[in-house]
């Protein structure tokens, strides 16, 4: 765990998916009414299998794990419909909203990695688009240029490269994370992390992570270089 004036980081990655704003209630949901038919259960043991990766990779895992009657690519086509009706209701999380402006006021930039296609993302942003604005670019799953998803550091490697002024070296590069494959991935990209787990979350899948936080509330910039809250 960093120590007051410890770090000094000058760049901020984010990702989005129950970071920034909270779809997997929204996921849990539109699964759970799929897998109803076939008397299947979307419990936990299978959710946190699934988090941190690509719709399509989770789709793979969901499938495997449950032994379901169809491919990936058939339930991505099932869910997607039901997803987009909804992913604009997705609420910010507690602590998004000052840290985001935080960062804008002291010129820090700041930008999102996400599993979420484009597509998607925009739609999960819609009612958010003032303070989405803020936010120096964004690295979706189907980016041309992304190769390997997360756990993989490609999608952390490649938001850094395209920061206007990118980092001088990845320490200088402070992830935001709730998933225990986005922390591994940000490590493996040289990257400090802060871990904002489900609540549910082995703490076993904690030791990667530089700090963990119940909320991005708790969130305190000081250790890590930046400007204090006001």
């Amino acid at each position: 765990m960093a120590e007051k004036g410890s770090m000094n980081c000058t760049h901020v990655i984010f990702d989005l998916d129950g970071l920034m704003l909270d779809t997997e209630i929204i996921y849990t949901r539109v699964t759970q009414e799929l897998l109803d038919p076939y008397g299947k259960i979307f419990d936990w043991s299978v959710k946190s299998k699934m988090m941190g990766r690509s719709q399509i990779e989770a789709a793979r895992v969901l499938v495997e794990e449950l032994q379901l009657p169809f491919t990936a690519e058939e339930f991505g086509t099932m869910s997607t419909e039901k997803l987009w009706e909804l992913f604009p209701t997705a609420a910010l999380l507690p602590g998004v909203k000052k840290l985001v402006h935080h960062l804008h006021k002291h010129e820090i930039p700041f930008a999102v990695a996400t599993g979420s296609s484009a597509e998607g993302y925009l739609r999960k942003i819609e009612n958010h688009k003032d303070l989405f604005q803020l936010i120096s670019h964004v690295v979706t799953s189907d980016d041309p240029e992304l190769k390997l998803p997360k756990p993989a550091p490609d999608i952390f490697l490649l938001a850094s490269k395209r920061f206007s002024v990118p980092p001088k070296s990845s320490e200088d590069v402070l992830v935001f994370e709730d998933a225990p494959n986005g922390v591994i991935a940000a490590r493996a990209a040289g990257m400090n992390v802060v871990m904002v787990p489900d609540k549910r979350v082995d703490p076993s899948k904690f030791s990667q992570a530089s700090v963990v936080l119940n909320s991005l509330e708790e969130f305190d910039p000081v250790p890590w270089g930046f400007p204090p809250f006001e």
